[in-house]
């Protein structure tokens, strides 16, 4: 977790030296949202393009465990059943969906021994496939399929069960709240909506040139926007370094 004031003190503290311009605490919240988001899917993509590199290079490998280390903070499960709402559950990526026995243990070495991994399948795919008793869902191997973000569990028989959902969930919303005293926004976190960036601790310097950036671009300051993508090149070139 990263303090949404210390990212905002950063940026005003950056923005408005030399004078260079004001962002408010409603251009931060929209650029910050959009900041953390932007970091968020990267993580997705460079993921990706590591885990298709060429070869056993260590330099890619040690990659790909820093960014599942900051997608581990994202990591979640929650029980399912027929008519849950994917996004209700604040699902960005959905992983494995386990039917569990009636005596699950989380706390056990071996929680799955007794699971069945639940397969996703296509709609129009169920409908051949549930045509033949040897590729028909059964209640020792059920399916589900998702149709309007609401996931249904298929045989009707297995509805009842005991399913659970690990995901990726998204990043919270961020939002720096604030009272107004004598025409000043001054920070107020008890509020009931205030929210901190859900990013790893590490990313605080790219959040602050990120949103930089995007307030730059924003109040068309181009000093500000160049400043700030100055600032995310060099970090770029010190991470490849």
């Amino acid at each position: 977790m990263i303090s949404v004031d210390t990212i905002y003190q950063r940026v005003l503290a950056l923005a408005n030296k030399e004078q260079r311009g004001y962002i408010t605490p409603q251009e931060f919240n929209l650029y910050a949202n959009q900041a953390q988001m932007e970091i968020f899917e990267q993580y997705f993509y460079d993921l990706n393009q590591f885990k298709r590199a060429p070869g056993n290079d260590s330099e890619d490998h040690n990659m790909v465990n820093v960014i599942e280390e900051k997608l581990y903070l994202f990591r979640k499960s929650s029980q399912v059943s027929s008519g849950t709402s994917v996004s209700t559950l604040g699902a960005y990526k959905l992983g494995n969906v386990y039917k569990l026995q009636d005596d699950y243990d989380p706390t056990s070495t071996y929680p799955f021994n007794k699971s069945v991994v639940v397969e996703e399948v296509n709609q129009n795919d169920l409908i051949i496939t549930q045509g033949s008793p040897l590729t028909r869902a059964n209640h020792n191997r059920p399916v589900y399929y998702i149709q309007e973000d609401i996931m249904y569990f298929v045989p009707e028989t297995a509805v009842g069960g005991n399913y659970r959902a690990y995901y990726i969930s998204a990043p919270t919303k961020v939002n720096w709240t604030y009272i107004v005293v004598d025409e000043k926004a001054l920070y107020n976190p008890s509020a009931a909506d205030h929210n901190n960036f859900d990013l790893h601790i590490s990313e605080e310097g790219k959040l602050v040139d990120k949103i930089l950036q995007l307030a730059g671009i924003g109040i068309k300051d181009y000093n500000v926007a160049q400043f700030g993508a100055q600032k995310e090149m060099n970090k770029v070139q010190q991470q490849k370094q």
